[in-house]
């Protein structure tokens, strides 16, 4: 079961994109979109189960995949970016205005948006769900920054709260995972499989 980040986003503006319509790929996202897909065709095992989040993004960085593998995506709303109360905004200049302070006072739930336990519970889900409905072979899920380290966290049986800036996942990055046969996750690889792009408005 893979679970790849979305490409590049065009986001001139460098917003926090979080749940907002119209933020589809840049020119260089697709192109990092087409790696990772070649990436996982170069494993040489089959896919047969497409999954994405519904947001643009993640629908356009699903389609290389659904090219490659003759697979029609199927959206989950499990695997949806976080929500963010700082969505829409500059996260440099929503922080250092005191109006919002009160929305940074705790990091571990994190009080600024989405309970990272919840988080972690939709995705988990999520991923049975992909593996469950996957005939035989493998499963890609294209989804977003946050949701893919989370479910790294959880899988590895880590603290969930964590610095938004620490995480292991790039651009189009493909972080793998294998179900053990008493039905826990095991992470088995991350690749970075595309050239690094502009990486602004993660939630």
């Amino acid at each position: 079961l893979h679970l790849v980040r979305h490409g590049e986003v065009h986001n001139p503006d460098h917003l926090l994109y979080e749940r907002i319509p119209g933020f589809g790929l840049s020119e260089a996202g697709r192109g990092m979109t087409r790696a990772a897909a070649a990436h996982i065709a170069s494993l040489g095992r089959p896919v047969t189960r497409l999954v994405c989040s519904p947001l643009q993004r993640t629908q356009e960085s699903a389609e290389p995949f659904a090219q490659e593998f003759g697979l029609t995506p199927v959206l989950d709303e499990r695997v949806i970016e976080p929500w963010n109360a700082f969505a829409g905004k500059r996260m440099k200049n929503a922080a250092l205005n005191p109006m919002n302070w009160h929305l940074l006072i705790n990091p571990s739930t994190p009080s600024w948006g989405e309970p990272y336990a919840s988080i972690a519970s939709r995705m988990l889900e999520g991923m049975h769900a992909t593996w469950d409905a996957a005939e035989s072979g493998d499963a890609v899920i294209v989804t977003h920054q946050s949701p893919i380290w989370v479910a790294h966290l959880a899988v590895a049986g880590e603290k969930l709260p964590h610095s938004p800036t620490a995480r292991r996942c790039a651009l189009s990055s493909v972080t793998s995972f294998e179900r053990r046969t008493d039905g826990s996750f095991v992470e088995v690889a991350y690749v970075e499989p595309a050239a690094a792009g502009v990486d602004r408005g993660a939630v």
